[in-house]
């Protein structure tokens, strides 16, 4: 582990990683994390803090370049750790560790920018009438230290220093990260690339820590420390809720971004149908066993009117999913939880089993394709449940009315997919109002999967896909959770942060009397 600047062995017990190809227990062992060492990383950050957050822009744009660079530096090492300890294929990996250091990189150029500051300034205006107008000015500042709980399906782009960190980073704060426990090794490769980011830049060490847990003692009393500020979280709607929970019963609540669970709805109009159901049958299969199904955007649920074109998509999909051979799954814990719902799914007597991809042993997730009508769908809330891993399920709707009442019918999610044809406007533009109030991304034809890393990207949605409906854990947007804004009244222009005096010294746009 990484305590600030020191490499800790754990003494609480142990996590180890495990091919899950094999079953093969990786060495070495991690030890976990004590109370004394989670006390020790939050006393370091809220140290750190008030420094670290008045880093001048440039300076903070290079420590996240650096640790860009870092990362890249760790060589075949980090990919080979990584494919052994979560089954992920090599180019997957190699994709992941790109998209990880574009974040950082992006991330920089925000830095740079200044636009995440929301600068404002209102000038006095001392002969105003009836009542003068004091000078008033406006940042966002960092709220403070902030733990970020790694994910298990991205062991780098949402891991150690996936967007959660690299965002909490940009913004000013101190983190902590609980690694994940399901790739430790691969954790503990990317942490030291951090952490040697943090010396070579200077900068105070409690910048970062980073933690193995044996249990969830020292995850929950990072989050109930009243040092700690946010929370960034990845996983599932239990284990999110359940930190929402101890951050809500402090005396000073906190919020926890929790990114949790989405079944990401394709909606399927009739001329798209008409005109190309095979492709639309192809591409979902493609997109449904994409990393054997293990993204929070995988698409879950597929909605559509019934009619012959509808038999031409589940003909076409049934015929590419059984080629598909059972895939590596991340972890066995996660392979029996998928194999437990698809069970539960396959049992229910509303339900058909339409296809089903090849079989295998082991970790081995076999892809399944489901169909139910939709008043089975609207009566029992338990097909809504998100299945992770590469099975889906078809909801058959009588006509228009009732495929509206089923999008009606769904939980928050993090996409919504449409699949459209010039015949199709009008039907969409009837359920667009919907789907802006379930979804965060709206997209046209095409699928969930892939997430671009942009300014303009959203990964969030209403609840439960995220504890916070306002917010992205993806994107240029990301650094807006943990800021908060600050306004400085009648303050002598030698005592205001740079961002805000008179010569605008860093150079950055501001909202000035309410004009850019």
């Amino acid at each position: 582990m990484f305590i600030g600047a020191s490499a800790v062995v754990g003494t609480n017990g142990h996590v180890s990683g495990v091919n899950p190809a094999t079953g093969e227990t990786l060495e070495p062992p991690f030890g976990g994390a004590t109370l004394a060492d989670a006390d020790r990383a939050a006393a370091l950050a809220d140290a750190a803090f008030d420094a670290y957050r008045e880093t001048a822009p440039e300076a903070r744009a290079v420590f996240l370049e650096t640790i860009a660079d870092n990362i890249l530096a760790i060589g075949d090492a980090l990919i080979e750790r990584a494919m052994a300890e979560t089954g992920l294929p090599r180019a997957r990996l190699e994709g992941e560790r790109g998209r990880t250091m574009g974040q950082l990189r992006l991330f920089a150029d925000i830095v740079r920018d200044g636009g995440y500051l929301g600068l404002r300034v209102d000038p006095a205006m001392p002969e105003r009438q009836p009542l003068p107008r004091s000078d008033l000015r406006l940042r966002h500042i960092p709220l403070g230290p902030v733990v970020v709980f790694g994910a298990s399906n991205f062991p780098l782009a949402f891991s150690v220093a996936g967007g959660d960190t690299a965002s909490a980073l940009a913004a000013g704060c101190p983190v902590i990260v609980k690694a994940h426990s399901a790739h430790p090794g691969t954790s503990a490769l990317v942490g030291r690339a951090v952490r040697d980011a943090v010396a070579a830049c200077g900068l105070p060490e409690g910048v970062f820590s980073m933690i193995f847990d044996s249990g969830r003692a020292a995850g929950q009393a990072l989050v109930a420390d009243p040092r700690v500020k946010a929370v960034g979280f990845t996983g599932s709607r239990g284990g999110g809720l359940a930190l929402v929970a101890i951050a809500q019963a402090r005396p000073e609540p906190i919020p926890v971004y929790a990114e949790m669970s989405s079944i990401n709805p394709v909606i399927l109009l009739p001329q798209a149908l008409e005109e190309r159901a095979e492709a639309i049958g192809k591409g979902f299969v493609a997109s449904l066993t994409l990393g054997a199904g293990q993204f929070c955007t995988n698409p879950g649920l597929v909605i559509a009117v019934e009619g012959p074109a509808l038999d031409r998509f589940v003909a076409s999909t049934a015929e590419a999913l059984g080629m598909v051979p059972a895939a590596t799954m991340l972890t066995p814990g996660i392979h029996a939880a998928y194999a437990r719902g698809a069970a539960a799914t396959a049992d229910n007597p509303a339900v058909e089993v339409a296809a089903r991809g090849q079989g295998g042993g082991g970790c081995a997730g076999q892809a399944a394709f489901f169909t139910t009508s939709a008043a089975a769908f609207l009566k029992d809330r338990s097909l809504q449940e998100e299945m992770f891993g590469a099975a889906s399920l078809l909801v058959r709707c009588a006509d228009a009315d009732e495929l509206a009442a089923v999008v009606a019918s769904l939980e928050g999610q993090l996409t919504a997919a449409l699949h459209l044809a010039d015949g199709d406007h009008d039907a969409v533009r009837a359920l667009l109002p919907l789907l802006e109030r379930k979804a965060g991304r709206i997209l046209v034809n095409g699928f969930g999967t892939g997430v671009e890393v942009s300014h303009a990207m959203v990964h969030g949605g209403p609840f439960p896909s995220t504890s916070d409906a306002r917010t992205t854990s993806v994107g240029g947007l990301a650094i807006q959770r943990f800021l908060r804004p600050v306004c400085y009244q009648d303050m002598p222009d030698a005592l205001l942060p740079d961002a805000l005096k008179a010569a605008n010294p860093l150079g950055f746009d501001r909202l000035v009397n309410g004009k850019r």
